[in-house]
Parts: structure tokens; sequence; C-alpha cells
């Protein structure tokens, strides 16, 4: 799923959009013991409630596309008879009214999500009425050809309120505050079937997860069937390690700048397109062979990729690429540098020393004190 579409889903979770059929709870204690179930009609609710399930489901809808918000593609495996795309197909199509299954379901859950301490498993059973999008990007809410039927779950913690001292308007007073149970924003969630090229997709599964190096790859094998996922940091020490490793000696300053400059090219040429950039096999080559890479190097590329990457993932370009500064460290030192000022870094022999040369372009201000040149630097 790509931002907009996440965007369009979220949109849903609104009181004015609102199409949601039914809500169904689980609490967990941290015994990993069904405390309490519930399952009602979300119209049925207070609208205040309301407000607060709203508040919960569209923090899960809010994650970073390639970071926090990943579309996962069901296994061969899981999508064999009996299999857990089955399952999931069973349970959307049972608009969550079914207990067995329900039950079923909690009990998956239950044992393959790993968490100390308790949490509330929440599920909505929805079926959007997907209006047309127009040439200009407005949507035509009569002309709707297709309905994405889904279900949507997110787990949330569930902790005690911070002790504290409490008014009591009544007598005028402070008073120790009573500790109670609140749930707190989801930790993970996901829509299945994910909602790829503004259509259901029941081959992938959107997965939110709060911390982005912390995916629960267990739950996401065990639970819903779907491909590992590489994280970001796992994606940008990828990429790391295949640069490093293929080109060895030859990993200068200039050939590093190289790559940065050609990836800066490739994001400004595919700047309109909606879908997030990805980067595979033959593309990072190219970088590499642009950098100015001995044919000796390239030679030894396809071993070197196949060691690092042995599934051939395409890695998100937001993870492995900063956008935003050209960053050069060494243990005592760190220079950052517009991503299109590259130009003003060089690598330069200065007395015998290996040197990074930057150019002073324009005032320069130290420590918040602007400074003049230097007359003896001048006259060199």
């Amino acid at each position: 799923m790509i931002k907009s579409e996440l965007s369009e889903i979220k949109k849903l979770y609104t009181p004015k959009n609102c199409s949601v059929t039914r809500i169904t709870g689980c609490y967990v204690d941290g015994e990993k013991t069904k405390r309490s179930v519930f399952s009602k009609s979300f119209n049925s609710l207070p609208e205040e409630e309301m407000y607060k399930y709203f508040d919960i489901f569209r923090k899960a809808l809010s994650g970073t596309v390639g970071k926090s918000a990943l579309t996962l593609d069901i296994t061969n495996e899981a999508e064999k008879e009996g299999g857990q795309q089955e399952f999931l197909l069973a349970l959307r199509d049972s608009a969550l009214k079914d207990d067995d299954l329900l039950d079923d379901y909690y009990n998956r859950i239950i044992s393959s999500f790993e968490y100390v301490g308790n949490y509330l498993i929440l599920t909505v059973h929805d079926v959007y009425d997907i209006p047309q999008k127009t040439r200009d990007g407005s949507f035509n809410d009569d002309a709707s050809e297709d309905i994405y039927n889904y279900i949507f779950t997110v787990i949330c913690p569930v902790d005690l309120t911070d002790a504290g001292l409490s008014y009591d308007p009544s007598t005028n007073e402070f008073h120790d505050r009573k500790r109670d149970w609140i749930v707190k924003l989801p930790m993970i969630g996901y829509l299945f079937p994910a909602f790829n090229d503004r259509n259901s997709d029941v081959h992938s599964i959107m997965y939110y997860s709060k911390d982005a190096e912390n995916l629960n790859e267990q739950f996401i094998d065990l639970m819903l069937g779907a491909c590992e996922p590489m994280t970001a940091g796992s994606q940008k020490e990828t990429f790391e390690a295949i640069v490093e490793e293929t080109l060895g000696n030859e990993c200068s300053f200039s050939s590093v700048k190289n790559i940065h400059e050609e990836m800066s090219r490739m994001i400004a040429d595919r700047a309109e397109e909606l879908a997030p950039l990805t980067i595979e096999k033959k593309d990072i080559k190219g970088l590499l062979e642009a950098s100015g890479s001995s044919n000796k190097k390239m030679k030894a590329f396809d071993d070197k990729y196949d060691q690092v990457v042995p599934e051939d993932k395409p890695l998100m370009m937001s993870n492995i690429f900063n956008s935003r500064s050209f960053d050069v460290k060494t243990p005592d030192v760190v220079i950052k540098v517009k991503p299109d000022r590259t130009d003003l870094v060089s690598e330069k022999n200065v007395d015998g020393k290996d040197c990074l040369v930057v150019e002073l372009n324009g005032e320069v201000v130290v420590n918040g004190i602007l400074v003049q040149s230097d007359p003896e630097v001048e006259n060199e």
C-alpha cells in the first residue's frame, strides 16, 4: 500500500465517513489469560467511545511507508488449504459474528504474540464502497464499482496510570489519585486484505509496528503467514555492507560521493511516482558502476550481493539513503552538507596528510558567531 491508499482508509475512521459494522475485543493479562471479551455493533457505541476507537485505529494507519507501515506478501504455504489466509478470509466473511471463530482467532494471537504485560486485541469489520477516482485526484462517490471488504486488528498495551495527586473539586482538596488501567495506542496493527491499487488484495497484508526495528517476526510468520520483512535499519546495514564488500579497497570518499549523487538523480527522475522508490540487484550494480568501480570489482559483485541478500529482496530508497544531508563522520568530526551541494566537499592531500576540504561558501557562523575570513589563510 502506498501513502495515499493508507490515507484513504484512515479517512474512514471519522464520524462523517465511518462505515464500520462491528467491533470485537479481547483483554489478555500478563499470564496470557483471556480476562474479558466483547462483540457489538460499532454504531451502538456511545459517541465518546467511538472517538477513542477512531484515535486508536487511525494511529495504526499513520505509519511511515516502508518503515513502520509495511505491505507484506502472504507466503505460498499460508495460501494452501487450511493455511492462515483461509482462516483470515473466513473471519472476514463472518463479519465478526461467529463467536467460535473469534475465540479461535484470539487463541492464535495469544499463542504467537510475545509481550510481557496486559494487552487488548481490537478488531473491526468494514465494507467500504470504493468511490471512483477522477483524473484531477478527487473522488466521485456516485460512481463506485467495487467494495473493499476487510478486517482491521490492533493490539494495544493496557497499563496502570501513573501514581500522583489529584484535585477533588467537591472537597477542594488534593488526594492520592486512584490508579486505573488505561488502553494505550497500538503496538501493532494489520489490515487484511491489503488495499493495494485501491482494491482488495487477498495475497497481501498491511502491517503496522510502533517499533520499526522490532517487527515481531514470529507473530508475522505464525499468525499472518506472511513473508518476513527487513527492518529499515537492516536494509540500511545491508546496503552499506554490499557497497563495502564489493568495492573493498576501492571504497573511497569519491566513490561513495558518486553513489550519493547518482541516488539523488534516481530520486529526482522518479519524483512524480506515487509508489515508494525501491532498488534491486540490477539497480545497485548500476550505482556501483556509476561510482567508477573497476571491472575487477564488478565481477565479484554477484557473489558479494548474494551473500548479503540471499533472497534478493528489494530495498526501500528512503531506508538506505538520507535525502536531507550528505554526512561525513570521523572519530572526532562530523560534517553535514546539503544533499545537492556535495561539490563543496573534496578530498585533498595537505602537507602529506589525507584531508577533507570544505569550501567556505558565503557566511560562516561558528558557535553562533559570524566570522570573517582569516587574512593569513587568504595570503597562503
